[in-house]
């Protein structure tokens, strides 16, 4: 569509992409009890450690599905993005009080991590905003290509608990949805990761990522944000997220820098998962994108039309 030619057309479809992106994050809502919006949020930033999703008070609602949670609320200065361009995207953390939270945590090395995605999944990126003085936070962001997008901010408030809170952001144009068929093989710049391990829902699972370049196994991996690899999981459909870490660390006598980097990760129901996977090798930041059906489960069936392309262009910072 020629967006500068077609005024109307542009219009109408930025009403229905931000319409429906509305009506999504409508239906989730957010979660009035308290003791259910922490188990959650535990759940979503657990460890190896963490136990099973089903010791929380809310397993059915994971991180990610509302933007005001726990008396914290996520409110960005707009909520359109222009396709093809790079702009200033802000917002701000208010707490119980009603004011712009300031005073953050470093959590894996940064005080706030922020996930960009579109609701079919694609042009994912993890990036990190600066914050002003007054809780402003602020990142260059670029998407592109048009369609309902969903910004996640994961970080914990000083004194409270780590917290993820979502909200829907609209790029205008024309929308083409793609499909991401059940895939444990990514390639990426030249190198293949390949994902092992099951999902099963309601119980912490083992996978782990083995990375390969040209065929031979990478066994020099660099510290990213104080890991060897970072795991974002995203349930198809509604986009419930989970952050997860692997085991160990650099530096701690046992970990090695590759070719496997192993996770646990608590996924709270069945269905297909988005997975994307940030490591480092060679000074840069690259991302692997898996698409995984839980134990027992169908994958998601493609929309109609389907569509082409693969998406695999990422931002980090």
């Amino acid at each position: 569509m020629n967006t500068a030619g077609k005024l109307s057309a542009y219009g109408a479809a930025l009403a229905l992409v931000a319409g429906g992106g509305w009506a999504i994050g409508t239906a989730v809502g957010p979660v009035t009890s308290e003791a259910g919006t922490r188990g959650a949020e535990d759940a979503a930033h657990g460890d190896s450690h963490s136990g099973t999703v089903a010791e929380t008070t809310q397993p059915d609602q994971p991180a990610g599905l509302a933007s005001s949670r726990g008396g914290y609320t996520l409110t960005p200065t707009r909520t359109t993005l222009t396709t093809g361009t790079t702009e200033e995207f802000s917002f701000r953390i208010t707490g119980p009080d009603g004011n712009a939270v300031t005073a953050f945590d470093v959590e894996h090395e940064k005080r706030m991590h922020l996930i960009v995605v579109r609701r079919d999944t694609a042009g994912f990126q993890h990036i990190h905003p600066e914050m002003a003085g007054d809780g402003t936070w602020t990142v260059p962001l670029a998407v592109a290509d048009a369609g309902s997008y969903r910004a996640f901010a994961d970080f914990k408030p000083t004194g409270g608990q780590a917290t993820t809170l979502g909200v829907d952001l609209a790029a205008a144009g024309d929308f083409r949805p793609a499909h991401h068929p059940a895939t444990r093989v990514a390639r990426v710049d030249g190198y293949e990761v390949r994902l092992d391990g099951e999902l099963t829902p309601g119980r912490t699972s083992k996978v782990t990522a083995t990375v390969t370049k040209d065929g031979h196994d990478v066994t020099d991996l660099q510290p990213y944000l104080g890991a060897y690899g970072h795991l974002v999981a995203l349930r198809e459909g509604d986009l419930a997220y989970l952050h997860v870490h692997p085991d160990g660390s650099p530096g701690d006598g046992t970990t090695k820098p590759g070719p496997g980097v192993t996770f646990h990760a608590e996924v709270p129901s069945a269905g297909t998962y988005r997975l994307f996977l940030d490591f480092q090798h060679a000074g840069q930041v690259r991302t692997a994108e898996f698409t995984v059906p839980t134990a027992g489960s169908a994958p998601t069936a493609p929309p109609a039309p389907p569509a082409t392309g693969d998406g695999h262009s990422h931002s980090h910072g």
